[in-house]
């Protein structure tokens, strides 16, 4: 017998809510399941459990493709098995990339959502349980071959155009000592290796106001971090502007653009100031910000507000001109090595991330050459290095010179074997010296299992008379400094049973290749 669909007047529905990709995934993910709550509808954390499942998916490059669409197939499969009735849902990046092709290849699915319709899930959801029991009829298995009674349905904005606000309902999926803040959506910049603007829009900022609200309600709630995103963190509030020229990208032109800016515009740098006058103890982290979209006064503005963060998220992807120009960062390796300069010149102790790209079509082995020069030259405190991923749509995908894939892993592993000398060094200089950090979690076995075996010595683990090893996981907290962002930095190990989500003192006692090893102050 099929599967009946489910009674919506005696019980509630419920939705289950697998989110892949990035942190600004996330906090969609985060606004559908606020959606759904508000409309009455109950969230499981059990797949099998649940009348709906929605896959939140990441279209940025084909790895992460890979992995969406092993997450649906999988999803479907189990549906077969556990429940048939269930309806499964697919939104984000993907459908919003390929809205013409899904809905054709993936006939499993019941319905396709885009970017913009993350607020309308509920009815989303409810119109997709109706597809899925009308699927799972005695009528439609006997419906004549080849005929399909109930197509997926399918909404999807051609071009973003949705950001959501503080009145938006919104059921956080982080623990509760940080939060990610969208400030802004979509993006401007033409670099030849990506498709967010395809996917995501134009950029769009979020009112100051607005964001300030939702800080301030989220440290009264307990939040220790705020971790501000967009696609383009520099470049917010630049579209508030009336007659704003999106045209604005290179570093000479934003720079005459922000001096043009009358007293009270907003801007990044406003933005960040008042957050610092939100009472608390709290940091403001910023993350993804572009080099060409840097200023002076953002400078002063980090150093000048003591709750920002010494740290910042700047990827660079190259170094040399021609690849820069090849990948249309709007940028040269002079401005990057002076920009660099003057951050550190200004900010003391900032801690600077940045990514690269390796195997990007026309890099020869000189001008990778130049890159691992630039790498160990500079001594960034964080890194990370993706070989290049070719991108149907992109200009770059259609380029000449593309590099062999077996070359793009030796070239970011090589990348990776230089950088994992300057993180060592940076680690042990820190011995001996006093961190502030927020704690996170009590640490496990699993935690501890990539844990340098240098930090034996330290007691985080030891060896039993059989040689094997042993990890006294009851005794040490996971935390994070300030130069570690979350799920994508370092961690510090401090010894004892700590309160979470909490700022403490610890002295750094010893160092593996990018994690510490720290006790209480």
């Amino acid at each position: 017998m099929p599967e009946a669909a489910p009674d919506q007047s005696v019980n509630p529905l419920s939705v289950g809510v697998v989110s892949l990709g990035c942190a600004k995934n996330l906090v969609d993910a985060e606004v559908m399941l606020g959606a759904l709550m508000a409309d009455g509808l109950e969230i499981t954390n059990e797949p099998s459990e649940a009348d709906a499942l929605i896959v939140n998916t990441c279209s940025f490059i084909s790895s992460a493709q890979e992995e969406s669409v092993d997450a649906i197939l999988e999803s479907s499969e189990l549906r077969a098995v556990q429940r048939p009735g269930q309806a499964l849902i697919v939104s984000g990046c993907m459908p919003q990339r390929f809205r013409k092709e899904l809905p054709k290849l993936m006939p499993e699915v019941d319905a396709f959502m885009g970017v913009d319709q993350i607020a309308e899930v509920p009815r989303i959801v409810r119109e997709a349980i109706s597809c899925r029991s009308e699927k799972t009829t005695v009528a439609q298995k006997n419906r004549p071959k080849g005929k399909n009674i109930s197509k997926p349905l399918a909404e999807v904005s051609a071009r973003p155009e949705y950001i959501p606000d503080v009145e938006t309902p919104r059921f956080r999926l982080t623990p509760r000592h940080f939060a990610y803040v969208k400030i802004a959506e979509g993006c401007n910049h033409p670099c030849s290796f990506c498709i967010i603007p395809r996917m995501r829009g134009s950029h769009r900022s979020r009112q100051q106001s607005d964001i300030v609200t939702e800080a301030r309600g989220l440290v009264s709630q307990g939040v220790k971090e705020l971790n501000l995103i967009s696609q383009d963190s520099t470049y917010y509030g630049m579209d508030l502007r009336s007659g704003h020229n999106r045209t604005i990208s290179s570093p000479a032109k934003f720079a005459l653009a922000t001096k043009a800016l009358p007293e009270d515009a907003t801007t990044l740098c406003s933005l960040l100031r008042q957050l610092n006058t939100i009472s608390g103890d709290f940091w403001i982290r910023l993350l993804y910000t572009h080099p060409a979209h840097w200023t002076d006064e953002l400078i002063k503005t980090i150093s000048d507000c003591p709750k920002i963060a010494r740290y910042i998220d700047i990827p660079l992807q190259h170094i040399h001109d021609t690849m820069l120009e090849r990948m249309r960062r709007e940028t040269d390796g002079q401005y990057i090595r002076d920009l660099i300069g003057r951050i550190r010149e200004g900010i003391p102790g900032i801690a600077i991330r940045t990514t690269f790209i390796v195997g990007f079509p026309g890099e020869t082995e000189k001008r990778f050459g130049a890159l691992l020069d630039f790498i160990r030259e500079t001594k960034f405190d964080r890194l990370g290095v993706f070989p290049y991923s070719k991108e149907n749509g992109t200009r770059a995908g259609g380029m000449r010179g593309q590099i062999p894939a077996r070359v793009k892993e030796e070239r970011c592993a090589e990348a990776m074997a230089v950088q994992k000398k300057i993180a060592r060094a940076k680690g042990k200089s820190l011995v001996g010296r006093k961190l502030k950090i927020l704690t996170e979690a009590l640490a496990t076995d699993q935690d501890l299992e990539g844990v340098d075996v240098r930090s034996w010595e330290h007691g985080l683990i030891r060896k039993n008379s059989n040689k094997r090893i042993e990890f006294e996981i009851d005794r040490y907290t996971m935390a994070r400094g300030e130069a570690d962002a979350p799920d994508i930095d370092g961690r510090v190990y401090v010894k004892g049973k700590l309160p979470l989500g909490e700022f403490l003192e610890v002295r750094v006692m010893g160092s593996t290749d990018y994690d510490l090893i720290a006790e209480p102050a």
